[in-house]
Order: structure tokens, then C-alpha cells, then sequence
């Protein structure tokens, strides 16, 4: 059985995107109708930079959105069914246009929005994420509620993203506090984040109550997949259930450990990370160790995708819906 998962924030790269544009008319004409859908030439940032433009958070949402979306249409061509899909953090909306709950375009113009949302519920030098490494997240939870009652503030695990990596979010100071305190319970290290808001915590609430509206407000329809939604690690099976997941998101962790857990209880065998890099791919082969994972990014990924499902019986692939075999990879 396959799962779909798409990167999120952190992940981008200029020049992504552009090989499957240049080799592929259905991949041209996504990106042309990103152009079209924000009133600009967003693929001209994507595949040409500069770095400074593409690394700002209203550019890289939709952005990573628009290559992630590329890519699936060029899989979906090709007779790739995926039984669910999922995404990380913005890879949720991604995954949400993957499965027909709402349309590219909207999802284009709502994910630049969530981008200027997010970097406004915090004045510029105010926030902080840190990854802790080495270090469980019942202790990384308890090295946060230890620099807040030392010194207040907010800072909480951001994303849970297992293999021994958490990211914590919230003010400055309390993040630093929190990463002291991390490394005295055992981290083998602290990396602060070069992030230009404190993604996915309480101080995201002004954010959440922006969006929120406008979100409930999308012409959406039935997925076709499950989205295992980074809530709750939950299947969304309806597009209430998937939009009120998408709302909460925004000032709650990430658990992508727990995603890709019930991914596994499903029955999951096969990953393809679609989109930019590979982040996902190495963090679902440390929690889901048996698993066959591959990443589809540029037309050179195409043969090691096609191996990866070739095995697979046609049912397996779509969880009982035949797919034809042919040609078939954070923080905000």
C-alpha cells in the first residue's frame, strides 16, 4: 500500500521544480497556473531566485505548494493511486489539493495568505524555533515547561518529527532557556532555526483566528484520499473534518512521528515523498524502518519511483483500487 507525503517549509531550493517543468507539459502548465492564479510570475522566483525572494515565507508557501503539485500530476499521469497522503505541516494543504478537497488555485492564494498571517503574529526578532536532537519529546516537553516556570515566556515542541529530532517554538529567550535545559537532560545538540516566525505554538494564535475564517470559507468537495492530518494523526475522510484540521494546525505541533505511525497501522509498505528534497524521506525511514521510501523531485527520480512500486500488486498501491505501473520527497 502507498502513501503520498509532501515537504513542507524548509525544504526549498531555487531551481526546484524547474527540470520536471522543462520535461513535461503537464508540470508546465501547473506552474503557468500558479502564475496565473497569484497575478505573477511566482515560477520565474521559483526556478531563477533570487535565494533572498524565494526564502520569504509569502513566497515559499505557495511555492513548495506549486512544485509539490507539479510533481503529483505528473505521478497521478502516469496511473499512481495512493491509498493516503499527508503532508508536513504546509504539506497538509498540498496533500489536501492531492486529494480533491479544494482546488490549486485557491489552495495558492490561501497558503500566501497563511505565510503573511504567520509572519505578522510576531514582531521580526521576537520568536525562535530550535531542533533538539538526541533528546525524546516527553523530556524536550519537559525542557520547555522548565524554561518557562525559570523565566515565563512560550515556548513548546513544534514539531515531533521522531528519529530523536523535535523542534521547539515561542519567544526568544524562552527557547534559549529551553535549549539550555534540553542539553542538561541529554540532547546531543541544540540548533537554533534560521526561521522568520515561531511556527506551529501558542504565540501562531493571532494567525489561526486570521485564517481560520477563510479556510471555512473554501468551495471544497470529498477527498478521494484519506489525509492523515497533523493534528491528530487522524484520517480525514471528509472535507469538514480535513478543513478544521488544516485551522488548528496552525498554533498546534506537528506530529509527523504519529502520522507516520498510523500510515504504518493502515498498512502503508511504500512512501513517495513528493516535491522538494528529501527531508521526509529520512525521517519516515528512521520511524518506519521497513519501509520502501523514495522521493520524487526532478525527471531523474522517475526510474527509482517506478522500482520502489513495481513489486507492489495493483491493489496495494491505491488500497484496493487498481493503478496502472508505469513511470511513476520543516517547519512552517
Amino acid at each position: 500500500m502507498i502513501a503520498c507525503i509532501f515537504p513542507g517549509q524548509g525544504s526549498q531550493y531555487v531551481g526546484m521544480g524547474r527540470a520536471l517543468a522543462d520535461a513535461y507539459p503537464i508540470c508546465r502548465a501547473t506552474f503557468d497556473e500558479a502564475d496565473a492564479a497569484l497575478g505573477e510570475l511566482l515560477s520565474r522566483v521559483i526556478f531563477e531566485g533570487p535565494e533572498d525572494q524565494l526564502t520569504l515565507t509569502v513566497n515559499t508557501q505557495p511555492a513548495m505548494l506549486a512544485v509539490s503539485v507539479a510533481a503529483y500530476r505528473l505521478l497521478a499521469s502516469r496511473g499512481l493511486t495512493p491509498a493516503f497522503v499527508a503532508g508536513h505541516s504546509l504539506g497538509e494543504y498540498s496533500a489536501n489539493v492531492a486529494a480533491g478537497t479544494f482546488a490549486f488555485g485557491d489552495a495558492l492564494r490561501l497558503v500566501r495568505r497563511r505565510g503573511r498571517y504567520m509572519q505578522e503574529a510576531v514582531p521580526a526578532g521576537e520568536g525562535a524555533m530550535a531542533a533538539i536532537l538526541g533528546l525524546d519529546a516527553a523530556r524536550v516537553a519537559q525542557a520547555c515547561a522548565q524554561a518557562v516556570a525559570d523565566g515565563g515566556g512560550v515556548v513548546s515542541p513544534a514539531n515531533l518529527n521522531g528519529g530523536g529530532q523535535v523542534v521547539i517554538a515561542g519567544a526568544r529567550e524562552a527557547v534559549k532557556r529551553a535549549g539550555e535545559r534540553a542539553r542538561t537532560l541529554g540532547a546531543r545538540r541544540v540548533i537554533q532555526l534560521p526561521v522568520s516566525a515561531p511556527f506551529h505554538c501558542a504565540l501562531m494564535k493571532p494567525a489561526e483566528a486570521r485564517l481560520a475564517p477563510e479556510l471555512r470559507a473554501l468551495q471544497t468537495g470529498p477527498p478521494q484520499v484519506p489525509i492523515i492530518a497533523n493534528l491528530d494523526a487522524e484520517p480525514k475522510r471528509d472535507a469538514g473534518a480535513a478543513i478544521e484540521a488544516l485551522v488548528g494546525q496552525v498554533s498546534s505541533p506537528v506530529r509527523w512521528e504519529e502520522v507516520v505511525g498510523r500510515l504504518a497501522s493502515e498498512g502503508v509498505t511504500t512512501y513517495v515523498e513528493v516535491g522538494s528534497g528529501t527531508v521526509l524521506s529520512g525521517l519516515v525511514r528512521k520511524i518506519h524502518r521497513d519501509a520502501a521510501v523514495v522521493s520524487f523531485g526532478t525527471p531523474d527520480d522517475l526510474a527509482a519511483v517506478e522500482s520502489a512500486l513495481a513489486g507492489l500488486h495493483p491493489r496495494q498501491a491505491g488500497g484496493g483500487k487498481p493503478a496502472r505501473r508505469r513511470h511513476v520527497q520543516s517547519r512552517g
